[in-house]
């Protein structure tokens, strides 16, 4: 589905072919993907590259963008390769990369001058000040911090010309924004590597006390919206096809009908609570919305 001019994009993960599709065909204006490296999913069954250039080709006949994920911290051998490793990518049109480390950053500007990049949350772009520096540096989205209340994003929205991404739905760190060290220290697997082990995820003394809510901000949506978002974001590249095209489904479904009416958005929001409940065993948090 093409974006419609003041709504904002959805954006859904796509950890395989088959979950592209299954976006695109539930109403993602764009979906995000990881290759074989670099992407902060390492172990997430990521498309090889001949299977990228496809999906970029299946997203843009239908209308939707592709946001590659390069948003691992880099060591100075791997961001010598980057140029090689983007460069089929930038060809078959690719039409942003998501980047986490400043250097990679640098270097992707420098290399390939017209490409879009966006600031992963895990740059902890948290103020109007850090959206300036960024946007000056040639960003062209920022990806907010999850810590941010909506003032806060809508004061980037208001004060800075760029483009304003926001996390809605899914799983959440339970640290500061992605920056976690928890798996590197109890299982030599950094989460900024992108090999993440989930420790949060286990039971201690009897209880999962480190283990977080999914986000779920649906019932905030009418001020999402109005606070002039641009994308909101669905988290899940290790999930199925099922859930990934349940949550953007109904995502779109949710935003069609505020725009259409707000009394119509209010009279299906158990059916929109009902279709997220269907698809996840989690507990759900609006955060800091």
């Amino acid at each position: 589905m093409i974006r419609r001019f003041n709504t904002p994009e959805i954006l859904a993960p796509c950890g395989s072919y088959d979950i592209l599709v299954a976006a695109v065909k539930a109403g993602a204006d764009a979906c995000y993907i990881g290759g074989s490296r670099f992407g902060a999913r390492a172990y997430a069954g990521n498309l090889d590259t001949d299977s990228i250039v496809k999906a970029i080709d299946y997203a843009h006949l239908h209308g939707v963008k592709l946001y590659l994920t390069v948003n691992t911290l880099f060591k100075n051998t791997e961001i010598k390769e980057l140029k090689n490793y983007l460069l089929p990518y930038y060809e078959a049109g690719i039409d942003a990369v998501i980047v986490q480390d400043l250097g990679a950053f640098s270097f992707i500007k420098h290399i390939f001058p017209d490409m879009n990049i966006h600031c992963s949350t895990q740059m902890n772009i948290n103020s109007v000040y850090g959206a300036e520096l960024m946007k000056k540096h040639g960003a062209t989205r920022v990806v907010t911090a999850r810590e941010m209340t909506l003032e806060e994003i809508r004061a980037i929205k208001e004060n800075v010309d760029i483009e304003v991404e926001t996390f809605v739905h899914g799983a959440m760190c339970y640290s500061y924004s992605g920056q976690c060290l928890l798996s590197s220290v109890a299982g030599e697997r950094s989460g900024n590597r992108g090999r993440c082990a989930q420790p949060c995820r286990k039971c201690y003394d009897d209880s999962y006390i480190l283990s977080m809510k999914d986000m779920c901000a649906i019932l905030h949506l009418p001020d999402i919206i109005e606070a002039g978002i641009d994308s909101l974001k669905i988290e899940g590249r290790m999930k199925t096809a099922l859930y990934v095209a349940t949550v953007a489904r109904t995502y779109r479904k949710a935003i069609d009908d505020y725009l259409e009416s707000p009394e119509k958005y209010e009279a299906n929001m158990p059916w929109y609570l009902e279709q997220i409940k269907s698809c996840t065993y989690r507990q759900f948090t609006t955060g800091f919305f």
